[in-house]
């Protein structure tokens, strides 16, 4: 991916203010399937970086919602959320509009598997030492130790300075060395121990019935049925319409008989019309 594709995401904050970049990124109006569509031919065709940056910056509330699915491992919020904007760079300059299935249902295979990485790389289960600053930590940390409890910002300087590291990665080892990995699952001794409420890893698997590229692409179809149904009715004459509205898409429907009677008609005919009326419809959204 080059520099500048990068250079178009969002720096995500590591401090409080993320709640501000989470409020920025769902300011941020969605796109029409027309629109994006024109944004992904011009990336495509002509490597159009401004197509490409409008495309990101309006999927980034996509990303914040798939980071907060991977909240209970204990990883930083803004972090997670930086992974799945590099995966969401991943997918944009991948994305074929001629595929013919939206950015989004595209796109959140790339960041779920950037944010993977992350957490299989950074979480305690799977990582306590892998350079050399922190194997160095890991064996020398506790009898450089004065006291029980957490290190004091001069003890984190002191124990910097004698083992040549950096102060944060002091901190981060310190922070491994003191929390406790969990089981996956909670048993039932743990269930039944009137502790009070317990929460394991398996309880924060993301919930595959909240899809949300399958939401977006359902949201779309239907605007465009409905699009499309509005323009077939529009080909009808007005007694045609009146009788397809009345007799099925208003809340209070209408009779054969009250037709007929509006209209000075037989329900007979009334029917004849509705079918023929119906028989339009389908012949103009299948157009």
């Amino acid at each position: 991916m080059s520099d500048t594709m990068q250079s178009m995401a969002l720096t995500v904050p590591q401090s409080g203010s993320i709640e501000a970049y989470v409020q920025s990124a769902y300011s941020i109006p969605m796109l029409s399937a027309e629109r994006e569509h024109e944004l992904a031919t011009r990336l495509h065709q002509e490597n159009d970086l401004q197509a490409a940056q409008e495309l990101i910056m309006s999927h980034l509330r996509f990303v914040v919602h798939v980071a907060k699915g991977y909240a209970g491992y204990g990883l930083p919020q803004a972090d997670l959320i930086q992974e799945g904007n590099v995966g969401l760079m991943k997918a944009v300059k991948r994305f074929n509009p001629e595929v013919g299935v939206r950015l989004v249902s595209f796109a959140v295979h790339w960041i779920k598997a950037e944010i993977h990485e992350f957490v299989l790389r950074n979480w305690r289960i799977v990582k306590v030492a892998t350079t050399k600053a922190q194997r160095k930590l890991f064996f020398n940390l506790r009898k450089n130790k004065k006291r029980l409890g957490w290190f004091s910002n001069d003890e984190v300087s002191n124990v910097a300075e004698t083992l040549g590291v950096s102060e944060k990665d002091v901190l981060e080892m310190e922070s491994r060395m003191t929390s406790q990995d969990q089981t996956f699952e909670i048993s039932s001794d743990d269930d039944d121990s009137g502790q009070g409420m317990s929460f394991a890893p398996a309880q924060y698997l993301e919930d595959k019935q909240s899809d949300i590229a399958e939401q977006v692409e359902e949201s779309n179809w239907e605007d465009h049925a409905n699009q499309r149904l509005a323009n077939a009715l529009v080909a009808l004459d007005d007694r045609s319409q009146d009788i397809i509205k009345t007799r099925w898409l208003n809340d209070d429907k209408s009779t054969l008989q009250e037709l007929a009677d509006k209209y000075q008609i037989s329900a007979e005919r009334v029917r004849q019309l509705e079918k023929n009326a119906l028989n339009k419809l389908k012949s103009g959204m299948a157009a």
